[in-house]
Formats: structure tokens, sequence, C-alpha cells
């Protein structure tokens, strides 16, 4: 049984220069993150055991300092915070404040904002709380719901499929000819490269697993890219999660992670499938 790795995978610069952040931080001071800092439950419990602590709500914190996460937050949020006698500290990803860069330039220059994302994603959330007004589409029924207005702005979260995403662009020009779209393309790169590679790894293999978060947005659009072009497909946190049946009959099985994705719970799936070669062997035997 042959073992691929994609090409481009596992933990991008944003999420651990996150980790890094709080992590350090939490060496100075007690350090309360304010949701998760990433979707990935195993880095979770990595900081937990620093001594770090997570709140849902500011007034939830059992510290004077509080971090946002790697997704960002609104400014209406962060001042929530500030209103409760905290000092916010930033782990936003630096691609991510590109996209509020981005809605908010084009809020100043007459644009109605889209935003092609997942309504309940806290990136989302970030992105559009402190906008008057905003629509959030994602399927072809949001389209149809929109009201035509003289201008349309679009940005993206930045962990949508890139191919999704011009598709959601091209309906809305279509649907509103007379209208000026104006799409600004913030998907990030690492989200980019790793749909690319997932899509190049399932091609070739007759087993893809895919490592990450339960909920991470990213890590689930892997699987959804790799089942296009792969029938056996299955998304995991760790190696706990493989069943050597999974893989009987397979000669090539492919290997790739979301952003949040520790190297090490990389290395442990990949060394957990290699032993798992002997067991699908005697299976086949038996």
């Amino acid at each position: 049984m042959k073992i691929l790795r994609a090409s481009h995978l596992g933990m991008c610069f944003g999420v651990r220069d996150a980790i890094a952040l709080a992590t350090a931080e939490a060496q100075r001071q007690p350090l309360t993150i304010l949701g998760e800092l990433v979707h990935n439950e195993t880095v979770l419990a990595s900081l937990r055991a620093r001594g770090i602590r997570f709140a849902s709500q500011p007034a939830a914190a059992e510290t004077n300092t509080v971090m946002v996460t790697a997704h960002g937050a609104s400014e209406a949020a962060k001042t929530r915070a500030r209103d409760h006698g905290l000092h916010v500290l930033e782990a936003t990803c630096p691609l991510v404040h590109v996209v509020h860069r981005a809605v908010l330039m084009l809020v100043r220059e007459g644009f109605h904002p889209i935003v092609i994302g997942k309504r309940d994603h806290v990136e989302v959330r970030g992105l559009t709380e402190d906008l008057a007004e905003c629509d959030i589409v994602l399927t072809e029924a949001d389209v149809a719901a929109l009201r035509e207005r003289p201008r349309f702005g679009i940005a993206a979260q930045t962990t949508q499929p890139i191919a999704r995403v011009r598709e959601l662009v091209a309906l809305i020009r279509a649907r509103f000819p007379q209208s000026e779209v104006r799409f600004v393309d913030t998907v990030c790169q690492p989200t980019k490269q790793r749909q690319s590679a997932a899509e190049e790894l399932a091609r070739q293999c007759d087993v893809v697993v895919v490592i990450g978060g339960a909920h991470s947005n990213n890590t689930r659009e892997l699987v959804a890219t790799c089942a296009r072009f792969c029938p056996r497909v299955h998304h995991v946190q760790g190696l706990d999660d493989l069943r050597p049946e999974w893989f009987v009959g397979a000669e090539t099985v492919g290997l790739t992670a979301g952003t949040s994705t520790p190297d090490t719970t990389i290395d442990a799936v990949e060394q957990a499938l290699s032993r798992m070669e002997a067991t699908v062997g005697e299976s086949l035997a038996a």
C-alpha cells in the first residue's frame, strides 16, 4: 500500500503565528482566548495544558487579557471586550485582515457588500457585524434571494474553495446584468494551494484520508474536494479514528490535512497507515 502526501497540506502560517503568539503571551500573563483560537481539538488541548483559558463571551473571561482568534473579530466585538475592562490582543491572520480591508474599501466606494461564505462561521461574523447592511451568500438560492442594487462589491471568506466563489460571482453577474459588480478575490493562498493539491492527490488514489478538526471549515472543504475525484474519502481528527477496513484493496492511499492540523498529527497518522499495511494484508489473507 503506497502512501502519498499532498504537495500542500497542514498548518498555514496564520495558524502557526497565532499559536506562537498565544503561547508566548501566556508565559507573560494569564490569558483567555475568546472562542477557539483555531478549529483543531489537539491544538486547543495543548493550549489548555499551558494554562490558557477559553471563553465564548468577554463577560465569561477569567483574566484581564483576552485574545481574538485567528479568524478575526469585528470592531464591535473588540469594543464589547474593552467595555468589560479587558485588554484585547489580536491573533487575527493577516490574510483575514486583508478581507476586512477589502470589504471596507468596497463600502467606502459605494458598493453594496456581498460576502461569499458560511453565515454562522466566526470569520464571516467578524467580517459583517460592523456593516450597516450586507448580504451573505453560499448557494444559488442565496443569489436568487438578492435584491437588485446598482453596485455590488463581492469578497469571500478566506477558506472558501475558489471554484465555488467564482461560480457564485458569475451567477450574480448573470442575475444583475445592469449592475456594476466588482469582485475582490480574498480566498487565501494557503487555501487555494491545499484545494488544488487535494484534487491532484485524489485523482491518483484509491482512498484519501483528510486530517483536521471536526469543526474546521477548510478541512470539510478538502473532504468535499477529494470526494469529487475519489469515492473513498475519510475525515479523521487523529490516528485513533483510522479503521483498517477502509483500506482493504487499496493500492494507493492519499493523505492531506486542514490548515490547523499540527505536523505531529500528520506524521502520526502517516506512521499508523504504514503499520496498518500488515493488518490490511492479514485481513485479505483471511
